[in-house]
């Protein structure tokens, strides 16, 4: 039989065809077979781990952990022990849910226990530059470190950025005297407040327009979401064997929502450094944070991702706390009278925004139970072990990743009576403070990887909350009842509310 032309390209497309689909097929078998041997191997290297879950054949205990793993891993420490491990994938994780295994962690083995494991999805083309999240303590991160605090964090810097703040706080309030009677989604109000003053600190000029809503909201989903792409299950982080292939598209989106704030930030250096060569460098009591970087040879890439690393840390962290706070106020009135009572007695005629709000006993101990009850970040930015070491009498191998479940520790009904109920009464005797020394309460971490804006955070925390809690009164909009306010969580790198707050502001005469 004669086979015309065509028939012969049919045919060999179809064998071509078959053979792909075998290779394909073969491929997809080998992979499994792969990733089991990589991690029996890796499981039987280890010697007297913390005690944990039995994991299964190839994906360990991704399975138990792949939804609210804050509160999975408080559960596995109920049944196993303060300090646990679990397989996911090929890695090792290690968890401290107590505050005796917090200590040994973030103070006794803080050298040891130090490191960080960049997420595959941010390993982008400047992912040497990091510096605040994801940089291992070497002599790169302790310089941008110290310039950090220097220049931002201290004492002097944070008097010095008073005024500044001060005018961005009450721009919002102007904004919220002209919103009457209109709803406002808290988080994307505090948020270009927080934005627009760290922006004006760090180059002088405003971020976003307040009046915006629009371009705000896109804003906070783009660096929000670069926060949330790192926190999700990634399979290239588990299995990084296959890590290349970016098989979710993780990396590919978080490259994207990059770009789009990045080209921006770099615009900024690019221009600050050609007014520089134009007009020269302006007075050393006139130079902001960038002209800064630029004095210590930051490239436009370290300054773009340094300027993100602080805008997400700086705002996220902030805006999940103010609502979180007003929406426990809002739902326990008689709390809400009792600061603000407490408010207008101890300032009197003074004003919110030149006061010392850290002399308020109750107003604090608000703050400190709303970071208890809804810690901002609910298990701390991982640590990796640079080297191995002993850890409650168990093994921490080389390159472990260790969480501390703050989460856990703040919902301990061996520590907190009555845990999951807001009673700041129970800040204000004894005293408990968040600076990383009382390890049963650890909003803002501890050790030498400590937030390093925490008394810039604090001090805009306090103004914040307590200016809109003494100026107005409010409302849930269609007359709901704040008693029945949805509390439900959304975990993230930050413990999030799953509805965003939004309320309707009346001034108070």
């Amino acid at each position: 039989m004669q086979i015309e032309p065509h028939q012969t390209y049919q045919i060999g497309i179809t064998f071509f065809s078959m053979e792909f689909n075998l290779l394909y097929s073969l491929f997809l078998l080998t992979i499994p077979l792969f990733l089991l041997f990589a991690a029996r191997k890796h499981y039987k290297s280890v010697k007297n781990l913390p005690p944990g879950p039995r994991p299964w054949p190839i994906i360990g205990n991704i399975h138990q952990m792949a939804k609210n793993p804050h509160v999975a891993a408080a559960n596995f420490a109920n049944e196993y022990g303060p300090l646990i491990s679990l397989r996911l994938g090929t890695r090792l994780l290690v968890v401290a849910s107590t505050p005796e295994a917090a200590m040994q962690v973030l103070r006794t083995q803080d050298r040891h226990l130090s490191g960080r494991t960049i997420p595959d999805a941010l390993h982008l083309r400047v992912m040497d530059y990091y510096v605040v999240f994801a940089r291992d303590c070497n002599e790169h991160w302790k310089s941008c470190r110290t310039l950090c605090r220097a220049e931002l964090f201290s004492v002097k810097a944070i008097e010095a950025q008073t005024n500044l703040r001060n005018e961005k706080f009450t721009r919002m309030l102007d904004f919220l005297n002209n919103t009457q009677g209109k709803v406002v989604k808290i988080e994307e109000l505090v948020f270009t407040t927080l934005i627009n003053t760290l922006s004006n600190i760090l180059f002088s000029k405003d971020f976003l327009d307040l009046k915006d809503e629009e371009t705000a909201h896109t804003m906070k989903s783009r660096l929000f979401k670069i926060l949330e792409i790192s926190a999700a299950p990634n399979v290239s982080d588990f299995f990084p064997t296959i890590g290349g292939l970016d098989l979710q598209g993780l990396r590919k989106d978080c490259i994207y929502q990059y770009e789009n704030v990045a080209n921006y930030l770099e615009a900024i250096a690019k221009e600050r450094r050609a007014r520089i060569t134009k007009y020269g460098a302006v007075a050393d009591h006139e130079k902001d944070f960038l002209d800064r970087m630029l004095e210590n040879n930051f490239t436009d890439d370290q300054i773009g991702i340094l300027f993100m690393e602080l805008f997400t840390a700086g705002t996220d962290t902030m805006v999940t706390t103010i609502e979180w706070a007003m929406a426990e106020l809002l739902k326990n009135q008689k709390i809400m009278r009792k600061v603000r009572e407490e408010l207008k007695r101890e300032l009197n005629s003074s004003s919110v925004m030149t006061s010392n709000l850290s002399e308020l006993p109750y107003f604090n101990a608000c703050i400190k139970e709303t970071l208890r009850l809804h810690p901002v970040v609910p298990l701390l930015i991982p640590r990796r072990a640079l080297e191995a070491c002993e850890v409650m009498s168990y093994t921490i191998p080389q390159n472990t990743q260790v969480w501390v479940n703050v989460w856990a520790i703040n919902h301990d009904p061996k520590i907190w009576e009555d845990p999951h109920t807001f009673k700041p009464e129970r800040f204000l005797s004894p005293s408990i403070d968040f600076t990383g020394h009382d390890y049963e309460f650890l909003p803002f971490g501890g050790g030498r990887r400590m937030c390093p804006g925490l008394p810039s955070a604090v001090k805009s925390l306090h103004t914040l909350l307590a200016s809109l809690i003494l100026d107005y009164d409010w409302y849930l909009p269609n007359g709901e009842d704040p008693a029945t306010l949805d509390m439900a969580e959304k975990f993230g790198v930050t413990l999030q509310k799953q509805k965003p707050l939004v309320i309707i502001f009346k001034r108070r005469e």
